[in-house]
């Protein structure tokens, strides 16, 4: 008699985990960290050529002036992104609790001392206004000082994914960032890694 053996072989497939979901967050405990997939491309890396500044608008596209932010810092004290007008912005949405957040920040931190005392075309500077969803004050302010996040503008009004911020801007997966010019006009969207300095490097005149 024939004995036949029937092999089955099971091929797992890697997941790259890249982001932390607004579409996961009733799955994960309040505080825990809700790693998904995030299908956010990196887009319009090159700095686009701006003629008609004159007639921009408000708007959430490359080429639009980014809308108005305004809340607390871990003070309490008011912080509005138009303050940062006349420098060159990377604004951050981010969360102490988003494990792909956290891993991004050193890429945050190099940049900021690369770019913070370098003279760029048309701005006085280089800042971060970092934008976090947490809703638990201490884990915040902890994660700032931990991953040593040394730039003045921290803001969040601690509502989690509610956040006014987030809402306006329809974040629904974190980290994710756009890179502002002196006008505060949109001119870069979700620039991970190198892609940020290679942004940047555009703007560069001298360090």
């Amino acid at each position: 008699m024939l004995n036949i053996r029937i092999i089955t072989v099971m091929i797992a497939l890697p997941v790259v985990v890249t982001g932390c979901s607004l579409f996961h967050k009733k799955r994960t405990a309040p505080e825990g960290e809700n790693e998904a997939k995030n299908n956010r491309k990196v887009i319009d890396v090159t700095p686009p050529e701006i003629d008609d500044k004159e007639n921009l608008k408000i708007g959430l596209s490359v080429g639009d002036i980014a809308p108005e932010i305004s809340l607390p810092d871990p003070k309490g004290k008011t912080k509005t992104l138009s303050s940062l007008r006349g420098k060159m912005v990377l604004l951050d949405f981010w969360a102490a609790w988003c494990g792909p957040c956290r891993r991004e920040n050193p890429n945050l931190v190099r940049a900021y001392e690369k770019y913070n005392k370098a003279k760029l075309k048309d701005a006085s500077g280089f800042e971060i206004y970092s934008v976090s969803l947490d809703r638990n004050r201490s884990a915040w302010i902890r994660a700032i000082e931990e991953d040593e996040l040394n730039w003045d503008g921290h803001v969040s009004d601690l509502k989690f994914w509610n956040s006014e911020a987030a809402k306006t801007y329809n974040i629904n997966s974190i980290p994710y960032n756009l890179l502002l010019d002196a006008n505060g006009v949109i001119v870069a969207k979700n620039l991970k890694g190198l892609v940020l300095d290679k942004t940047i490097d555009e703007y560069v005149e001298k360090f």
